[in-house]
């Protein structure tokens, strides 16, 4: 008899282990959840319509297109001159002078397995 009262005992504890755990982590939760809104309060509004940017007078800006070339690294004028970085460009592409571009030659397929008769 005495071992099934132990056990009573010890499953009782557990169930308030438990109650007590759930409750630590529902107050934990509320508390997030307040804190959550204040801060949200505390926040300035969003911005109204009349607000918002606007299209410039000249109408929607486009993308340029443009046709581009590599740009060569600037030789050395001897082997012992040290390149340094302000006089590398920006960036690896410049300008093309030929802006036109290129188009596919008649009478070709434009990929591989597209059905053309192929160059003749």
């Amino acid at each position: 008899m005495t071992s099934y009262e132990v056990a009573a005992e010890g499953s009782v504890f557990g169930v308030v282990a438990v109650l007590v755990g759930g409750l630590v982590i529902t107050g934990a939760l509320i508390w997030a959840v307040r804190l959550g809104i204040k801060v949200r309060r505390d926040e300035p509004r969003p911005p109204r319509r009349s607000e918002q940017p606007t299209r410039p007078a000249s109408g929607s800006a486009h993308d340029g297109r443009e046709m581009r070339e590599p740009d060569e690294m600037p030789r050395a004028a001897d082997g012992s001159e040290r390149l340094t970085p302000h006089r590398l460009n920006a960036s690896g592409t410049k300008r093309s002078e030929d802006q036109t571009r290129p188009r596919w030659d008649s009478g070709t397929g434009g990929s591989f397995g597209g059905g053309g008769p192929g160059r003749t």
